[in-house]
């Protein structure tokens, strides 16, 4: 049996978890086992990997389908002809797409940093691109240690663009599901939570497994499957958080919806979205809090370098006390810190 604290099932105002972002992605390459390992070792209570597709069905951890910001595919003269141009939920994007490599071509690939102006490129080129199997194989090692006894390392997996890849027949959600089941993560109580910023693959999901499931909502816009067009504003009102409790367990917001700024940069006070949301019966996570200036509120910034730490502790605080149930984090040791003291 799960833990309480860490329980995709835990209610509202139980322990707030700490979710290591694409991994301890402050730290390491994004998505690379390595980012995912590090976490875990830290601490965190899951890891969050975004799941694509590749050509022949498999999932693999991108945070998009697009992938020559996060790996090496761009320099490779072999793949040079895969170069396209998509439109991708509307967008137009160009570059290099996982759903037109197999998974043994994607594995000659090598992971680079996504924000190298903030993280340095240390180690660009030292690890592969994981499947979703990897990283749960990952996490069964780790949760078969006797420190994490009763308190295994969860999984928080994000469907990326699952309209556009069922319209390709590679939808995610059957590889997603079966995979959960091979490694005995298909319970209602298993430390599992399953995410996108679409309705519809979420609805779905709700018919085909008790796994807990969490609503993405930006800042801005709507989702990209709302036909009804509704807005990303309209489902925080009451009738919306209505209308998710029917299929999800919980909402996953851009950190401003919950403690917004001002225009100079600087915290304002929170905002009753978590508030809202717990009486409707929904866990609220934020994402996402990193530790460099730039993503910081200006009164918790250090220094003048974007890049240079100033104090997600601190903001990560602010959250707590709003009475958020988990943080999304590029850093969790941070997080889990902030926590600890928080707990104190």
């Amino acid at each position: 049996m799960v833990a309480a604290w860490v329980s995709a099932e835990a209610a509202p105002r139980a322990r707030p978890i700490v979710i290591a972002h694409r991994g301890a992605s402050g730290e390491r390459p994004e998505h690379t086992l390595e980012s995912y390992r590090l976490a875990i070792e830290q601490g965190a209570d899951f890891v969050e990997p975004d799941l694509v597709s590749t050509r022949d069905g498999v999932l693999v951890c991108r945070h998009e389908n697009e992938i020559s910001g996060t790996t090496d595919v761009a320099s490779r003269p072999g793949f040079a002809s895969r170069r396209a141009t998509k439109t991708i939920d509307g967008a137009s994007v160009t570059g290099w797409f996982t759903e037109d490599f197999t998974l043994a071509e994607i594995k000659t690939l090598r992971a680079r940093e996504r924000l190298p102006h903030l993280r340095g490129t240390a180690f660009d080129g030292r690890f592969e691109v994981p499947t979703f199997d990897e990283v749960l194989d990952l996490m069964a090692s780790a949760n078969a240690r006797p420190e994490r006894r009763g308190r295994p390392v969860g999984v928080y997996p994000e469907t990326k663009h699952p309209s556009y890849f069922q319209g390709l027949g590679l939808a995610l959600e059957t590889p997603l599901l079966e995979a959960l089941r091979r490694h005995g993560l298909d319970r209602k109580d298993a430390p599992v939570f399953i995410q996108s910023f679409e309705v519809q693959n979420l609805r779905a999901l709700a018919r085909l497994t008790p796994v807990a499931l969490i609503q993405l909502i930006d800042a801005e816009g709507r989702p990209w499957d709302f036909t009804g067009g509704r807005s990303n504003a309209d489902m925080i009102r009451p009738a919306g958080l209505r209308d998710i409790g029917a299929y999800a367990r919980g909402l996953g917001v851009h950190k401003s919806l919950v403690v917004p700024r001002d225009s100079s940069g600087r915290s304002l006070p929170p905002t009753t979205l978590v508030r809202n949301a717990h009486a409707a019966g929904l866990l609220v996570h934020v994402w996402t809090l990193r530790a460099e200036n730039e993503f910081l509120p200006a009164e918790l910034r250090r220094g003048q370098e974007p890049s240079a730490r100033g104090d997600m502790a601190s903001e990560a605080t602010l959250f707590l006390e709003a009475g958020v149930d988990g943080l999304f984090t590029d850093h969790p040791a941070i997080g889990l810190a902030a926590r600890a003291a928080f707990d104190r």
